[in-house]
């Protein structure tokens, strides 16, 4: 499994990348704060705000909270802390470009639309479904989606198991995504919600193209050190 660590760093730029660090403030303190429940505790959280397409479809009771609104919700849920860490280390990595490139507030949207589009998508690959769905992988794919469009030869330091390299963030995100999509047509099951990257992956690709400020270029390709 490949890690990426940094591109470049995310305070070099004029107006940091507030909402982004805001984002991985809430997404870890909203881990740390479930960590002290009761393990049934941490069950009955993950149900109340994780995304149920049964719920969302109407073919079985919302657990929680309005159905429609855990689309939003289980974006700020984990199930343990590598789950947590490895997203939050995808939006460190690439997060700040995507909301340098479309402003701060555009990129709030931009994010949970990708996170929402991802949810739908995971209903739609089974509706009856009673599975939850939770974690922001599916508004992270979104994000990497737009790095790849926006920056695709940046060259980023990442882990491949213990072995320290710096790739083209094509190489690491094209990797990535071309995973997402066989296993998501192989129906894998070992308890990742493939189809809901897939649908952050096409809904972000299509909404930066078109959210993207006039004089953001895609396929930027400048030599980075």
């Amino acid at each position: 499994m490949v890690m990426p660590l940094w591109d470049h760093s995310p305070f070099k730029w004029p107006k940091p990348p507030y909402v982004m660090w805001a984002l991985v403030i809430i997404n870890f303190a909203v881990f740390f704060i479930e960590a002290g429940f009761w393990p049934d505790q941490m069950d009955q959280l993950d149900r109340l705000a994780g995304l149920v397409p049964a719920a969302l479809t109407g073919s079985a009771p919302a657990a929680g909270l309005p159905a429609p609104l855990t689309l939003i919700t289980c974006l700020f849920v984990h199930g343990n802390f590598m789950h947590v860490f490895g997203n939050m280390i995808f939006l460190f990595v690439f997060g700040d470009d995507i909301e340098e490139a479309l402003g701060h507030w555009r990129f709030l949207g931009f994010y949970l639309a990708c996170g929402i589009g991802a949810g739908l998508a995971f209903v739609a690959s089974d509706p009856s479904s009673t599975t939850g769905l939770i974690g922001a992988s599916g508004a992270i794919a979104g994000v990497v989606a737009a790095y790849l469009l926006f920056r695709p030869c940046a060259k980023v330091t990442c882990l491949l198991g213990l072995i320290p390299l710096r790739l083209r963030a094509y190489w690491i995100i094209g990797g990535w995504a071309i995973w997402q999509f066989v296993d998501a047509a192989s129906r894998t099951d070992d308890g990742i919600a493939y189809s809901a990257h897939v649908g952050g992956l096409i809904t972000g690709a299509v909404l930066f193209y078109f959210m993207r400020p006039r004089g953001v270029a895609l396929f930027e390709c400048v030599e980075t050190a």
